[in-house]
């Protein structure tokens, strides 16, 4: 008998949920059909800040696979249809086609939700002027590259995170006036501490973006379009604005049809990407994951956790046995030539999860400090005082300075205390590193 899967969303865990389960099952056994309401399914939600900048293009590249390459093994695609309802007791999906208007239900026998994550925006007057706009989809990457080719003005750019840093420099990179406002007290809060962060915004600032910290965007001014934004207590021009606040799980389909939530407020999950509704499975930005030094569930939002979990759920689905292991939240990236890198747990998060943090700082150079072209690099690890267990780190710094936090992700992963990593044998050449990696001096003295 054929059993056919649903899935909700199309792009990293939808689409490596539903190729791991076509690997496992024939198209006899499992008829697969994917629902994804933008126009395009797997795709590099990471390299839209590059295409807005003119450095990638077409935007075609930034697609790992097309519905046509889906068809070919016999996965259906359809974009441009969004799931407007689940209902668990009949199991039926009904789906809207946004671009016909017609509507119709699709039965199913089993439900992958991969639904995602949707972008904060702020509740203030004028969030829905047009040139308000977000960076998510390759569709919102196509209308700022419009934008940012159509003219040169100045953009505001509200939040600090990843994706908002990032937009900031690919408009600047395309002749605009940047000017970025967050509310923290520096820029990348929650993978950097504030001292680390500091060092990212000189960075943008070398290059003439207008960083403005603790300070709110309390309105967009403008009369059909926008004029203004309140900064703070004062009205500063712009001419558009970029929503960069950071992102939440889209769960209010999963959440309506009954299907539960975890103490995040993502699905709840098990480590085989089951919900505790038969037959229905999540994982990526939507669904929780279990934190590998606090044991505790988390949500994040990233790629590399999203095809890991997604290809879990395939496993499971095909009726394969593959536990998702868990995560550190290890995160990487380049901005306005400085590089940025963390894993685990900051120092206060640490404490928070009730350790007793141990900080160890180590400044020196990317390379030999003799070697030409020698850039200033910080790394800083965290331990905990009783165990000596590593609980994280980061990094900021120079080319060739940031990948240094796959050997820390690496040695938290396995448990590793600071002191064993210490000791660790990593290659040395003047090109490259010191005879003692920064890598060691910050782990010796996160030992101590």
């Amino acid at each position: 008998m054929t059993q056919r899967l649903v899935v909700v969303g199309g792009d990293a865990a939808g689409m490596s949920a539903a190729s791991q389960a076509r690997r496992l099952q024939p198209a006899e056994r499992l008829e697969i059909i994917a629902f994804e309401r933008s126009s395009w399914v797997s795709y590099s939600a990471c390299g839209e800040p590059y295409y807005v900048a003119g450095l990638v293009e077409p935007i075609e590249r930034l697609v790992a696979r097309t519905p046509e390459r889906f068809a070919a093994d016999d996965i259906a695609v359809r974009t441009r249809h969004e799931v407007m309802a689940i209902d668990l007791d009949r199991r039926v999906v009904q789906v809207t086609d946004l671009d016909g208007g017609n509507s119709a239900e699709y039965g199913f026998d089993l439900l992958m939700i991969a639904t995602g994550a949707t972008a904060e925006r702020p509740q203030i007057d004028g969030r829905h002027l047009p040139e308000v706009q977000e960076l998510r989809t390759l569709d919102d990457a196509l209308r700022l590259r419009t934008l940012a080719e159509q003219r040169q003005g100045r953009v505001t750019v509200v939040g600090g995170g990843y994706i908002g840093l990032e937009t900031a420099e690919a408009f600047k990179h395309q002749g605009w006036e940047v000017h970025v406002v967050t509310s923290g007290r520096s820029v990348l809060e929650k993978t950097l501490d504030t001292d680390m962060g500091d060092s990212v915004v000189k960075a943008m600032e070398h290059i003439g973006i207008e960083v403005t910290t603790e300070t709110r965007v309390t309105c967009i001014a403008g009369d059909g379009r926008v004029e203004a934004v309140g900064v703070g207590d004062d009205l500063a021009p712009t001419d558009l604005v970029v929503l960069g606040l950071g992102s939440r799980p889209e769960v209010d389909l999963a959440r309506d049809a009954g299907v539960p939530l975890g103490e995040t407020g993502a699905i709840a999950v098990d480590d085989r990407q089951r919900t505790t509704i038969d037959g229905v499975y999540s994982a990526g930005d939507c669904a929780e994951a279990l934190h590998r030094v606090t044991g505790r569930p988390c949500n994040l939002h990233l790629g590399t956790i999203a095809n890991k979990a997604g290809r879990v759920a395939g496993f499971t689905i095909g009726g394969g046995d593959k536990r998702f292991p868990g995560v550190l939240g290890t995160a990487i990236t380049k901005i306005c030539g400085i590089e940025v890198a963390s894993t685990g747990l900051r120092p206060a998060e640490a404490l928070e999860a009730g350790f007793d943090p141990v900080v160890g700082d180590a400044e020196g150079t990317t390379t030999a400090g003799y070697w030409p072209g020698a850039s200033p690099l910080k790394i800083r690890a965290v331990s905990d005082r009783s165990s000596g267990r590593l609980l994280g780190a980061q990094i900021v710094g120079g080319s060739g300075g940031a990948k240094r936090i796959d050997v820390f992700a690496t040695a938290i992963w396995n448990g590793m205390t600071a002191e064993e990593l210490a000791w660790t044998d990593l290659a040395y050449a003047p090109p490259f590193s010191g005879v003692w990696d920064l890598i060691h001096i910050a782990a010796r003295r996160a030992a101590s």
